[in-house]
């Protein structure tokens, strides 16, 4: 039974930890998440569920704009999650290949999601963090907005391909709009796109053409908010709310709850790659 006046998330260590100290194996997870399972009750949440450690700073008594709790895994359902993205002799994590245009992307069958979003943005460096358990494939990262020129696909074993695409904005590259436009419009193995957006600098001008171009197309979106490492804790509940208010009064294909993660502090990578997980239909958590 989860302590009297925890928030789920915190309530469900409890469960999982006592599971783990009677010598029962709850599920089969990876080393890595059995070290976060060890973490204190407040760093785990903060860690793991980011967003509804940003709800316990809201002003007491105050009805939270954002929606922390729509999708709501178990830590059993990270850690099996976890077990996708681990790379081993029976589940091969690699990079496949790169493609300018549509037809010469590679003809793979199972679910796809891709990650799009601004120069600098920081898809890369995200894109590295989700990668962490694979840690021979090779993701660049530079320093230099506008690095990624290509539709780039990785293969996450039998389960799901990743598809990276270029950043708009700064030193996109000339071919932008055809080459994104067309994937997205006739990619037919396409599950969720994920707009990544900057939690320091909000929603920008840049960020309205890919949002407008999801929402032409009816496609399924997703909006995590990336480098929340980089802001105060009053700055990104400011941010946090201004982006949750735009996405449930401008949007319709949006996914309602946000996913603020952080490529250097791994905070709110794990809820990601359950998310991942769930959606390309290789993890089915009830009531989602």
């Amino acid at each position: 039974m989860a302590a009297r006046g925890l928030p789920p998330g915190v309530g469900r260590l409890f469960a999982m930890r006592a599971e783990l100290g009677s010598g029962r194996r709850a599920y089969s997870t990876s080393q890595a998440f059995t070290e976060v399972l060890r973490l204190p009750s407040k760093q785990l949440t903060k860690l793991v569920f980011p967003l509804q450690e940003l709800e316990r700073h809201l002003a007491p008594g105050s009805k939270p704009d954002f929606h922390p709790k729509i999708f709501d895994p178990s830590l059993e359902d990270i850690g099996r999650a976890e077990t996708i993205f681990t790379a081993a002799a029976r589940n091969r994590i690699e990079y496949v290949s790169s493609a300018v245009r549509l037809d010469h992307a590679p003809d793979l069958r199972r679910p796809e999601v891709c990650f799009i979003g601004r120069s600098n943005v920081g898809k890369s460096s995200l894109i590295k963090a989700l990668f962490s358990l694979a840690p021979e494939v090779e993701v660049r990262v530079s320093k230099t907005p506008g690095h990624t020129k290509k539709m780039n696909f990785f293969k996450v074993g039998k389960y799901f391909t990743l598809v990276d695409m270029p950043g708009y904005g700064y030193r996109a590259p000339e071919d932008f709009v055809d080459m994104v436009e067309t994937y997205l419009k006739e990619r037919k193995n396409l599950m969720r796109t994920f707009l990544l957006v900057d939690s320091v600098v909000g929603i920008q001008k840049t960020d309205n053409i890919a949002i407008e171009m999801c929402e032409e197309f009816a496609l399924p979106y997703v909006m995590v908010l990336t480098k929340i490492d980089k802001s105060s804790k009053g700055q990104l509940i400011k941010q946090v709310l201004q982006i949750q208010k735009f996405v449930d009064t401008k949007t319709q294909g949006c996914f309602p709850q946000l996913f603020p993660v952080s490529a250097v502090t791994y905070s709110g990578i794990h809820l990601l790659r359950c998310f991942i997980a769930n959606i390309t239909g290789n993890l089915k958590i009830n009531g989602f």
